[in-house]
Order: C-alpha cells, then sequence, then structure tokens
C-alpha cells in the first residue's frame, strides 16, 4: 500500500520494485499518479490498483473509487476493494480517466462541505444568532442531513421537496440557492476546476 504524498512517491517506490511480480498488488492512493507512472517504476507485469480515497476514512466513513489495471486479477481486485473497505466505502471502476471527476466530487468534496458549515455559520451570526449556536446548528444540521439522504433511501430532490413547504421559510431560501446564478453552476465550475488540476497534475 503506497500511502504517501505524490512528491515523494518516486523515493518510496524505489527500494519496493523488487517485490513487482505476480502476486504483489500495488495499491496507491497517491493523487496525481497513474498507473502509467507506477507501470514505469515496478515494470509491465505489475499489478497495479490506484485509488481515490477521501478524509472522512478517518472516522471510518470514507468513500473510495478505485481502478485495477489490467494484469489484476479479479481476486487481487476484489482484495484490495475490501482493504479499502476497512475505512469505508469502495467502488471498483474500469476506467482511469475516471479518477480527476472522482477526485473533484469526492476527494475534494469534503472541503466543498466544510466550507458550507462555515458560509451557513456565518450567515447565522449575521442573522442574529451567537457564534457558538451558530456554528453548532450549522455542523449537526449538515450532518444529520448527511446521514438522512444516505439511510433513507429517498433521492436528495425527494427529500429537499418534503422539507419545502409551499411558500414557507426554506421556499424562500431555495429561491436563492437555486437560481439560475445559484448553487448549481456554482457547483458545476467548482468541479470542473478541481477536475482540470487533477488532469494537470497527473500530466
Amino acid at each position: 500500500v503506497l500511502a504517501v504524498k505524490p512528491q515523494m512517491m518516486a523515493d518510496a517506490c524505489a527500494p519496493l520494485t523488487r517485490f513487482a511480480g505476480a502476486d504483489t498488488v500495488i495499491l496507491s492512493i497517491a493523487a496525481g499518479k497513474t498507473i502509467a507512472w507506477f507501470t514505469d517504476i515496478f515494470g509491465a507485469e505489475a499489478r497495479i490498483v490506484r485509488a481515490m480515497p477521501n478524509t472522512p476514512a478517518a472516522i471510518g466513513r470514507g468513500i473510495t473509487v478505485a481502478v485495477p489495471n489490467d494484469r489484476t486479477s479479479q481476486e487481487q481486485a476484489a482484495i484490495s476493494k475490501a482493504l479499502l473497505e476497512a475505512v469505508g466505502e469502495a467502488i471498483l471502476g474500469e476506467d482511469e480517466a475516471l479518477i480527476d471527476a472522482v477526485t473533484a466530487v469526492s476527494g475534494s468534496g469534503p472541503a466543498y462541505v466544510f466550507l458550507l458549515i462555515e458560509t451557513m455559520r456565518q450567515a447565522g451570526i449575521e442573522a442574529g444568532l451567537p457564534p457558538e449556536m451558530a456554528g453548532r446548528l450549522a455542523m449537526v444540521t449538515v450532518a444529520g442531513a448527511g446521514a438522512l439522504a444516505l439511510e433513507s433511501g429517498e433521492d436528495p430532490a425527494t427529500l429537499r421537496r418534503n422539507v419545502t413547504s409551499p411558500n414557507g421559510t426554506t421556499q424562500e431560501a431555495l429561491g436563492v440557492l437555486m437560481a439560475e446564478d445559484g448553487l448549481q453552476p456554482l457547483m458545476t465550475r467548482a468541479i470542473a476546476a478541481a477536475a482540470r488540476r487533477s488532469r494537470e497534475l497527473a500530466s
């Protein structure tokens, strides 16, 4: 398992090349280091799995997408997936090109959620709430809504509509967030920027 910073990866791999072979799977969670990059280091016969986890793995609530190369057997891929599931969910993918979008959505995604908490807190303070109360309300609301979305089995749009009473407070706020220049186009631009940077780092 290769879990060092990308800029340290070449030095970390150098003493490990002797282990590469049919019985060894090289599992990397280093952003920007492609399967081709590891193939250059470990050889064309190396079994390589490139994975993109995220920071909620620290509390067992992460999600990881892993892409094995064509030398990796189904059994080896399954073992890699099981290992990654020790820190949350794991999905096996077939197309390495998707890793850039995965990085933009789930790899960087926790930062977007933390920013949402920050902005909700600040907006609450500006609406008159004490800072400590505003922060707690924002944090627990985001955590609870995420858990509800995950566990209810309902589509997020349905959950949103369930909260929204006609002509009520939520609808008034959503009129701003769902406007033509609202949250969706902003998030689309943000995800595209992160994916573009991921491609640049891998080139």
